[in-house]
C-alpha cells in the first residue's frame, strides 16, 4: 500500500492513497488552497501551455507528422471499459508490484524525458526528488539537463534506471553505461526507436531543436570519452562553415551554448567560454554521434560486456521484435512508440500489448507507455498484461507548472485514481488485474 507522511493522524490515511489524497485536497480547500496543478488531464495540458514557452510546449507536447499516432494511442484506450464490481470487501488495497527483483509500492514508473530544463530550471533534479518522495522509479534520460551523478546526489534514496541512446561511438556508450552503474542505476534502458529523428512538425515550424543550443546534452559534456571527442574535433582543421546570420536569437543561442559548455572549459567565465572553441564543438560532436541507424540485434550483445545491470529494450511494438528480445536474453521489454513522436500513423501500443504479453508469458517484465494520462489508463494497461506502466508528458506538464511539487502532485493523482479504479472494480491488489476486469467494447 502506498504510504504518506501527510496528515498521519487522519483516519483516511489508513484507507489508501485515493482516500488520503481526496482528504488532503478537500481539507486544504476549506482554507481556500487548491492543488498546485490541475487534476484533470486536459486542464493540466492547457495550463502547461500557458506556463511554458512556445518552443518548450511544442517539444514536449508535439508528435510526428499530423500527430495521428498520438491520437491513436489515446483512442486505443477507448476500446476498453472497466467492469464495476460492488459488494466486495475492498477496504484494504495493495498497489505493490515486483519489478527488477524488488517489491515496489506501486506499478508506476516515470518514462525518460529529455531536456526538462525547457520546463523548469531544476529539471531532472526536481523530477528525481519528486519520484523518490513517492517511491516511484525514475528513468533518467540520456538527454538530461544534469549529469547522472548530480541527479543521484539530489535523490540518493530514489530508484533510478538509465536510458541509453546508442550512439555512433561504442567507447562513449561503454562510458555512459559504466557511469550509470556506478551512480546507482538499477537497469539500462536501451531506446531503439530514435535511430532516425522523427518528423516533428511543431519543432520544424519553430525551427527549434534544443540540442543545437547545447541543451539536453549534460550527460555527454560531463563524460570523459565525449570530452576527448570534442577536443579532437576542436583541434582538427576546419572546413568553411556556413555563416550564421547574426540576430538576437543567434546571440542568445551562442550564450546558452557557452554556458552549457562550462564542463569542457573548466568552468571559466562566460567570456572565456564564448572565446573557447569547445562549447560549439560539443554541440557539433553531439549532433554527429547521437544515435545510429546502423544498430542491429547483434550489436546489443556488447551491452552485456559493458555492465552487469539488467538490460531493457524500449521501443518494442511488433510482437516478433518482442520474441527476438526474448531470444536475445533481454531482461525486460518496454512497449513504446515514443509517445507518437517518431512515426505518424504508427501502431498504437495498447493495441499490441495483449499479444506481446501472451508471447512473453511472464518471462520478463513488460513496461508500457504511450497514451497514459491517468490512473484508469494504468489499470487498463495492467489488466492487458503490463507489469508496470510508464508516465511521460503529464509529469513534464506538472514540472512546467509547479516544479517538483507539480511532478509530485501529478504522480499522486495518477496513483490515487488507479487506487480508486482498482477498488471500484472489486479488486484489492494489482496482481488481480486481468482481462476479466475489462469489457471489450469492440466485442473481440
Amino acid at each position: 500500500m502506498v504510504t504518506s507522511s501527510v496528515a498521519p493522524d487522519d483516519p483516511a490515511a489508513s484507507r489508501g492513497i485515493s482516500r488520503r489524497t481526496q482528504s488532503d485536497i478537500y481539507r486544504a480547500g476549506i482554507s481556500g488552497t487548491k492543488p498546485a496543478v490541475p487534476v484533470a488531464s486536459a486542464a493540466l495540458k492547457s495550463q502547461a501551455r500557458k506556463a511554458l514557452s512556445a518552443e518548450a510546449f511544442a517539444y514536449i507536447a508535439g508528435g510526428a507528422g499530423a500527430e495521428r499516432t498520438m491520437a491513436a494511442n489515446r483512442a486505443a484506450f477507448g476500446r476498453w471499459q472497466v467492469w464495476p464490481r460492488p459488494l466486495r470487501d475492498v477496504s484494504e488495497r495493495d498497489l505493490g508490484v515486483d519489478f527488477l527483483g524488488k517489491r515496489r509500492p506501486s506499478p508506476l514508473i516515470l518514462a525518460p524525458l529529455g531536456v526538462m530544463e525547457m520546463a523548469h530550471a531544476e529539471a531532472d533534479l526536481a523530477v528525481a526528488r519528486a519520484a523518490a518522495s513517492v517511491g516511484v522509479p525514475y528513468t533518467l534520460s540520456n538527454q538530461a539537463s544534469f549529469p547522472m551523478e548530480q541527479v543521484a546526489d539530489a535523490a540518493p534514496h530514489g530508484s533510478r534506471l538509465f536510458q541509453l541512446y546508442w550512439s555512433a561511438s561504442d567507447e562513449l556508450n561503454r562510458s555512459l553505461v559504466a557511469r550509470a552503474e556506478a551512480s546507482g542505476c538499477e537497469a539500462i534502458v536501451v531506446t531503439l526507436d530514435t535511430h532516425l529523428l522523427g518528423w516533428r512538425t511543431r519543432d520544424l515550424d519553430l525551427a527549434y531543436l534544443p540540442f543545437t543550443r547545447g541543451r539536453g546534452i549534460a550527460q555527454y559534456t560531463s563524460d570523459p570519452v565525449f570530452q576527448q571527442l570534442v577536443r579532437e574535433r576542436a583541434s582538427a582543421p576546419k572546413a568553411d562553415a556556413a555563416a550564421v546570420k547574426v540576430t538576437p536569437k543567434a546571440v542568445a543561442a551562442a550564450l546558452t551554448i557557452a554556458r552549457k559548455g562550462a564542463p569542457l572549459t573548466g568552468g571559466g567565465s562566460l567570456r572565456d567560454n564564448l572565446r573557447s572553441p569547445l562549447p560549439r564543438a560539443a554541440v557539433e560532436t553531439f549532433l554527429d554521434v547521437f544515435s545510429t541507424p546502423a544498430l542491429t540485434w547483434g550489436d546489443l550483445a556488447k551491452a552485456r560486456e559493458w555492465t552487469s545491470l539488467p538490460i531493457i529494450l524500449k521501443g518494442i511494438v511488433h510482437p516478433d521484435d518482442a520474441q527476438s528480445a526474448l531470444d536475445a536474453g533481454i531482461d525486460g521489454i518496454w512497449i513504446s512508440n515514443h509517445g507518437g513522436r517518431q512515426i505518424d500513423q504508427s501502431v498504437p501500443t495498447l493495441a499490441v500489448l495483449p499479444e506481446i504479453a501472451e508471447r512473453v508469458a511472464g518471462r520478463v517484465p513488460i513496461i508500457f507507455d504511450s497514451g497514459v494520462r491517468g490512473g484508469a489508463d494504468a489499470v487498463i494497461a495492467l489488466a492487458l498484461g503490463a507489469t508496470i506502466v510508464a508516465l511521460g508528458r503529464p509529469y513534464a506538464y506538472g514540472l512546467g507548472i509547479a516544479g517538483e511539487t507539480g511532478v509530485r502532485e501529478v504522480i499522486r493523482n495518477v496513483l490515487a485514481e488507479l487506487d480508486i479504479t482498482l477498488g471500484l472494480a472489486g479488486l484489492t491488489s494489482v496482481s488481480q488485474l486481468d482481462r476479466d476486469a475489462l469489457r471489450d467494447s469492440m466485442g473481440a
